[in-house]
């Protein structure tokens, strides 16, 4: 096996734990490779879903063929990386797309906002997320309209242009949870109203009614914890380095 180079038989592999719902990181153990490798990998050739062993070997072919001729850290088309090595920032992106998928988000919102997570300013235009993830227009646009109803990214037009930016704000999770407490709050609301339709005395009316409550309570909880901490972290001064 050539250094770290995947090889036809371990793509193949890949393809067969996607098939059968495996980890990343069971799929890194039955190969033998880094759960990183994995998952970089999967990623780059058409996600869970898409990816196909022959297609992505043969992509691979050819990066490493363009791999003998030394690059710069930061490829053409990148933006924002603050000067760091694009495989590096691919990773760290790689890793937090495959937790927001498992956490539920569908998987090319998941890109989009790991993405706008992984630039130092926050923000993207249209142009910059088609070259940054290798998708159509299309696709950045169904994504972008998702994670707005979210709370999760906002539009702005760029001044120096007629582009729109899709910015990620510092308290774009405080957002979302907000909006999520509110959207579960109205879920309670509902269950309580079927409660009494049916009578609370009665097995589906209690059951809802209990609902009900353990929703209010949990969302009281939660927001009173995220409205604290996000007091403590939307005030405080971000930490900078000694030399800067």
């Amino acid at each position: 096996m050539p250094g770290d180079r995947l090889t036809l038989q371990d793509r193949q592999q890949i393809a067969a734990g996607l098939r059968e719902g495996l980890t990343y990181a069971a799929i890194g153990r039955r190969i033998g490779r880094p759960t990183s490798t994995v998952t970089r990998e999967v990623m780059r050739h058409g996600g869970p879903r898409g990816y196909h062993a022959e297609a992505a070997h043969q992509a691979g072919a050819g990066h490493a063929r363009q791999r003998r001729t030394p690059a710069p850290a930061t490829a053409p088309g990148r933006v924002d990386l603050g000067g760091r090595d694009s495989r590096i920032v691919d990773e760290v992106g790689a890793q937090s797309v495959e937790l927001m998928i498992q956490a539920g988000l569908p998987q090319m919102m998941a890109r989009v906002l790991a993405a706008l997570f992984t630039t130092d300013s926050g923000s993207l235009t249209s142009v910059d997320l088609v070259r940054r993830l290798r998708v159509s227009p299309a696709s950045v646009s169904k994504a972008i309209g998702y994670l707005e109803n979210q709370a999760l990214i906002k539009r702005e037009r760029d001044p120096r242009s007629r582009a729109e930016r899709y910015v990620i704000e510092d308290g774009a999770v405080f957002t979302s949870i907000m909006t999520s407490a509110r959207n579960q709050t109205r879920i309670a609301e509902a269950c309580a109203a079927g409660a009494r339709k049916l009578g609370v005395t009665t097995p589906a009316g209690a059951r809802l009614e209990n609902t009900s409550q353990f929703l209010h309570h949990v969302i009281d909880d939660l927001v009173r914890s995220a409205e604290q901490w996000h007091k403590v972290y939307s005030t405080r001064p971000r930490q900078t380095s000694e030399t800067d």
